[in-house]
Order: structure tokens, then C-alpha cells, then sequence
């Protein structure tokens, strides 16, 4: 099994790469569950947070299996491709916040990997890189939208053009990782984290992700036009009264849309 799915904590589900062999490599297979288990996810109402992680210490994951590409056709190539990009595209789709935790190397796809969630935790071994242009390629599963939309222009094109390997101190620097944390911590402080977020409406995290993604890079008068829609999906929910009697009542909320759920 190389993605393994499980439930670390009420409404937090935890995907776990686990290819030791190869650092993670992502392999069609490997990629092809990655996509099935977001499917998975995406209509499992009771997951309010999402952590992809590693089984491994040296490596997050180091990116597309080159050792299965080595003589391929063109036309497997593209076959390959549209793979990975239904897949990460399952993957960036998912509704509900998600949090990359990770330790060693984080190159190419790996880097992507960790570029399709909300936020990144990064253990001081981390290691992030975009190799593709010394390889003949270029980043084809987001790196070329997702890094400059955290850092700015000039300086992912100072990663991408290069393909220089970066440290999370480095990272923490620029603005793409979004936490550092000590060796070996990065996983249990992504639980930590995701624990935080679950205790909030599942309804208002799902509007606030949405708001945030859509409204990003449009004009202000469309992007608060985007903020509005997601307020009245949260603000006339069943959550809305449940959140703020429980603020006067000085008390954690039952949310109801859990209940609704039937689980």
C-alpha cells in the first residue's frame, strides 16, 4: 500500500505516503490513489481537515518516479499526465482546509504536493526544490501558479529558473512555509494544528476556504462579491446560532451540522 488514509482525531483525516524504497516517489499508481483517496474525502462530511504526511523521516516525497518514465513513449507520457493532473486537480478540489507536514525532501511534485494545501508545517530537515528545468521539464502540476501566488513573482522565479534546493528556514523566509518546527515534529504539530481548526463550523471552514481561493487573485469589487456568497452560506446556516449562543454561554459548540449528517 503506498497511500495509506486514517483518522488520527474527530474530523481530521491524515493521507500517509509510504513508499520507502524510493522516498516516495510518485509513480502513476502512487498518484492514481492519491486521487482516489481525495475522492474518498471529498464526500466524507464528517472530515473537517485534511494532513498529507510521510511515513518517513529523510523525505516528504521527492517527486515524479523518473526510473518509471526512463523510455516511455510520448503518448504513455501524456497518458501519465493526465493521471497526475486529475489527480492534484481531486486533490487542490477538496473543500475542507488542508495542512502538508513535512519532513526531509519536498522536490518537484513533492513540492507541489505540499503547494495544493492551505498550509505547510516544516520540520527544520525540510528540504524544497522545483528540479524540473535542469531535467527537461518544467513544474506541471501547479508549481508554476501556486509558488508565485505565496511568494511573488521575482522570487519563485528565482526557485524555478535555478531549480535551487531551499531549507524551511529558507522557505519560512519567503513566506511559503508557514510554520517551522523542531525534527521529527512536524507531523504531531500538524495534528496539533488540525485539532485547532476541527473545533470550528465545518460549514463556516468549507465558506472560508472557498472565499479565500476564489477571491484571491480577482479584482476587490468581484472579490467581495465572493466573500458575501460564502458569508451567507455560513452566517444563515444551522451553525450560525449553535457558535454564538455557545460564545455567551462560554462554551464549546455542539455544531448541528454534524448531527444532520446522520453520523
Amino acid at each position: 500500500m503506498t497511500v495509506e488514509l486514517g483518522q488520527p482525531s474527530a474530523h481530521v483525516a491524515e493521507v500517509v505516503m509510504n513508499r520507502p524504497d524510493v522516498l516516495n516517489a510518485l509513480s502513476t499508481d502512487q498518484v492514481r490513489r492519491l486521487g482516489e483517496t481525495a475522492r474518498k474525502l471529498a464526500v466524507d462530511d464528517q472530515v473537517s481537515v485534511v494532513i498529507i504526511s510521510s511515513a518517513l523521516d529523510r523525505a516528504f516525497c521527492v517527486g515524479a518516479d523518473l526510473k518509471e518514465r526512463r523510455g516511455v513513449s510520448d503518448d504513455d507520457l501524456g497518458r501519465q499526465r493526465r493521471v497526475f493532473q486529475e489527480a492534484f486537480d481531486d486533490l487542490r478540489a477538496l473543500g475542507v482546509p488542508m495542512i502538508a507536514a513535512v519532513e526531509g525532501f519536498a522536490l518537484g511534485g513533492g513540492f507541489e504536493l505540499a503547494l495544493s494545501c492551505d498550509l505547510i508545517i516544516a520540520s527544520t530537515t525540510a528540504t524544497f526544490g522545483l528540479p524540473e528545468v535542469g531535467l527537461g521539464l518544467i513544474p506541471g502540476e501547479g508549481g508554476t501558479q501556486l509558488l508565485p501566488r505565496r511568494i511573488g513573482l521575482n522570487k519563485a522565479a528565482d526557485l524555478l529558473l535555478t531549480g535551487r534546493r531551499v531549507g524551511a528556514d529558507e522557505g519560512l523566509s519567503l513566506g511559503f512555509v508557514d510554520r517551522l518546527v523542531p525534527e521529527g515534529r512536524a507531523r504531531s504539530e500538524a495534528l496539533v494544528l488540525a485539532k485547532q481548526i476541527a473545533t470550528k463550523s465545518p460549514i463556516s471552514l468549507r465558506a472560508a476556504k472557498r472565499a479565500l481561493n476564489k477571491g484571491f487573485d480577482v479584482d476587490l469589487a468581484a472579490g467581495l462579491e465572493i466573500e458575501n456568497s460564502a458569508w451567507e452560506e455560513a452566517a444563515f446556516s444551522i451553525d450560525r446560532r449553535e457558535g454564538i449562543e455557545a460564545f455567551n454561554q462560554r462554551r464549546t459548540p455542539q455544531w448541528p451540522s454534524w448531527e444532520v449528517s446522520g453520523r
